[in-house]
């Protein structure tokens, strides 16, 4: 067998899909993440941003300790 991760995009989705997996009679383990929902929101928003070209904050590696 194989495992599957399923990613819903949001609550709907994901009560859809545990529905039909018990309606299947299958087996599923549910697990939270341990990150706090608005900073993997920002860090989502920032990887977005820089992909779309906005120019971001860059840091000087030479003087980051001084």
């Amino acid at each position: 067998m194989e495992t599957l991760i399923v990613h819903p995009k949001n609550k709907e989705q994901l009560t859809a899909l545990k529905a039909f997996i018990k309606a299947l009679k299958i087996d599923f383990t549910s697990e939270k993440s341990p990150y706090n929902p608005e900073f993997v929101k920002k860090i989502l928003d920032g990887e977005k941003s820089r992909k779309s070209g906005k120019p971001g904050l860059k840091i000087d590696v030479q003087n980051m300790w001084k």
